[in-house]
């Protein structure tokens, strides 16, 4: 599909719409929403074992076997709209022949693996080097980890993906955020033929944005904004500065080798990052949830649970929770205000669909949604699409 040079009027016109409205793609709390059905479900996502005691070159065969075609169409597109910015051919020439470079500073085992998927798939190594920067820099999500009254923790989410990466005016849509939903997969990391980790996550991609170590603790990340932010970092690894860690690297370290809550919080404070993120943390403990705010180099804020003290959740989205979202991006504020009115003697992973399901949350960029429960080892998620008037983001 062509790429629309238009995403700066939709941004022009969400802004006007802003000013004319406090909330003008805003709704009431959804109620009901789950079991999922109706046009917001657009099915559920398929699981595939990964075998950890396989050689990494081998592990994602069978995954890129049934998904690389879907594969090389994302890829295709983000080629497209970087061409669109830079129509000299530059951009591809870089890909196929300075990216490929990049692969022999990554770490074992991911420069393996990801020799494996281009393998595996037949798409140029340098493109799948690629794919996988982007999840540093462009992801937008909201994740909630809540307590209920028994003690028990929830952790959810939204992952949000594909902004300013092309706009659809037939289909009024992003085309990378719609073109990602069919290569969306539950994967069952396993050794010894028993699950290790779990994860929701893109074909093609290593690093981890969300995962569950059944009856230790669930994962999510966020992307957060900043001028120092992820370009920076990928520039330093470039120019010889590899200090830091690929935040889904790190994800995926803490969810294969931690054995407890506190030792995946305290990885994910101390370890210097390529980018900033949010790292939201939910454990098998009352008590046992945070959000940790990062810059690259040292943590910023842990807002942690305390359900005894009247925080028995935590929302984030994509902004540092001292400072006000956003006017055209407060995903926050209708979130906290369902997660209100919703109680905290009525919490449970349907009624946080529910929420996860409320427009603006629910918009226009929502891949999926996953929901978490860690004591039961509990892992679901659903593709979605925001119908009718939604916000772009």
């Amino acid at each position: 599909m062509g790429v629309s040079r238009c995403s700066l009027l939709v941004v022009a016109a969400a802004a006007a719409l802003a000013v004319l409205a406090e909330d003008p793609f805003g709704e009431d709390c959804r109620s009901k929403t789950y079991p999922p059905a109706g046009p917001t479900f657009k099915g559920a996502v398929p699981t595939y074992i990964i075998n950890l005691d396989l050689p990494p070159s081998r592990r994602w065969d069978k995954l890129l076997s049934d998904k690389k075609i879907a594969l090389k169409t994302v890829i295709q597109s983000i080629k497209n709209i970087a061409d669109a910015f830079i129509p000299s051919g530059r951009v591809v020439e870089i890909v196929d022949t300075k990216l490929v470079r990049l692969i022999s500073t990554l770490p074992y085992p991911f420069n393996e693996e990801l020799k494996g998927i281009a393998n595996a798939s037949g798409i140029p190594l340098g493109e799948i080097v690629l794919f996988n920067i982007f999840y540093e820099i462009f992801t937008v999500c909201t994740s909630i980890v809540a307590e209920d009254k028994s003690g028990k923790l929830y952790h959810a989410r939204n992952l949000d993906f594909g902004l300013f990466l092309g706009w659809d005016i037939k289909n009024s849509s992003w085309i990378i955020t719609q073109e990602l939903k069919p290569i969306v997969v539950t994967l069952d990391f396993q050794r010894n033929n028993k699950t290790v980790f779990k994860s929701t996550n893109f074909a093609g991609y290593v690093g981890m944005v969300s995962g569950i170590k059944p009856g230790i603790f669930t994962l999510t990340m966020n992307e957060r904004f900043s001028l120092d932010g992820g370009y920076i970092g990928i520039f330093e690894w470039i120019l010889g500065r590899r200090d830091g860690m690929w935040m889904g690297f790190l994800t995926r370290t803490v969810l294969e080798n931690s054995t407890s809550y506190q030792e995946a919080k305290d990885q994910l404070v101390k370890t210097r990052l390529l980018a900033p993120a949010y790292f939201i943390v939910g454990g098998n403990k009352s008590g046992e949830g945070c959000v940790i705010t990062r810059s690259r180099q040292a943590v910023l804020d842990i807002w942690d649970l305390d359900a005894n003290g009247g925080t028995w959740y935590v929302v984030e989205t994509n902004y540092d929770r001292w400072k006000a979202p956003l006017v055209l991006d407060d995903r926050r504020t209708p979130a906290m205000k369902c997660m209100n009115q919703t109680k905290q003697e009525n919490i449970s992973l349907p009624t946080i669909y529910d929420v996860l399901s409320t427009k603006p949350i629910l918009n226009k960029l929502t891949v999926c949604t996953t929901l978490m429960e860690v004591s039961e080892g509990r892992s679901e998620s659903y593709l979605r699409e925001c119908i009718g008037s939604c916000s772009p983001w």
